[in-house]
């Protein structure tokens, strides 16, 4: 008789054990899931940021290329069409560059990417100019439906006659 009245005792013991199991899985499921959008909005906030050095790095290199006139690449930019077969000044290879280079950065940079293009002349008998690029955007906000600010600045002396 004792071991019938242990056996009614435990009945439905092993469904609430289920029962416990799954509410703790599915806590550790939503965890997992809270995790992973975290980490979207991370990582593209990553990609903005390597976007930003990448064309920041690829001006200074049209700059080092054309740098007899460091100064018109503090200008807006203007469409000079120097491709193939067009023969350009250096003026006008600069203004080219910062053109193409502002809409390339636009299209891969979110909310209207802001440009600041700074040059120091050399001052001899140094022939080393110095730039400074700082290229600022806003994205979006990991914590709230607004956005925040975000820049890189960064600065190369760049040789302006040769030898250096």
């Amino acid at each position: 008789m004792k071991q019938i009245n242990t056996i009614n005792r435990n009945r439905g013991f092993s469904l609430l054990e289920a029962l416990i199991g799954f509410f703790i899985l599915s806590i550790g499921m939503l965890g997992i899931a809270s995790l992973q959008a975290v980490s979207l909005k991370v990582s593209q906030a990553s990609v903005y940021n390597s976007v930003a050095m990448m064309k920041v790095d690829e001006l200074f290199e049209s700059m080092r290329a054309n740098s007899t006139v460091l100064s018109a690449y503090v200008s807006a930019g203007t469409f000079n069409d120097c491709t193939g077969s067009t023969v350009c000044t250096p003026t006008q290879l600069a203004g080219d560059d910062v053109y193409w280079w502002k809409r390339n950065l636009k299209a891969g940079l979110p909310d209207a990417a802001i440009v600041v293009v700074a040059v120091t002349a050399a001052t001899p008998p140094s022939r080393l100019a110095e730039v400074t690029i700082d290229v600022s955007w806003a994205e979006r906000d990991k914590s709230s439906t607004g956005s925040v600010n975000k820049s890189y600045t960064t600065t190369a002396n760049i040789c302006t006659e040769i030898p250096c």
